[in-house]
């Protein structure tokens, strides 16, 4: 049970992070913006978690992920993420959309 919440959590967080984006001007946000908005969407989550989800987000071609000086990480959108964001495309590991 533990692990599929845990499992659930993670696929919804990264869900959660992709539409934060997809809504963000330039469709790029930095962790910490993207860590104060995710309570807004009922996911609560440290700056290190969303620094790891960035991480993997990246890995799997969906954001491209800058950082810069003093620690900030910069997350923007790529075409693959917002398809999955929408529900046009799916993936292994993110939460699908729910119906509007």
């Amino acid at each position: 049970m533990k692990d599929e919440l845990a499992r659930a959590w993670n696929e919804n967080l990264r869900l959660a992070t992709l539409r934060l984006l997809t809504e963000a001007p330039g469709y790029s946000l930095n962790d910490r913006l993207i860590t104060d908005a995710l309570p807004a969407l009922g996911i609560a989550a440290t700056r290190d978690q969303v620094r790891g989800v960035l991480s993997w987000l990246g890995e799997q071609d969906m954001v491209r992920r800058e950082e810069l000086g003093g620690g900030l990480v910069v997350a923007t959108l790529k075409e693959r993420g917002a398809d999955i964001a929408a529900g046009r495309a799916t993936q292994p590991g993110v939460a699908r959309p729910s119906p509007r």
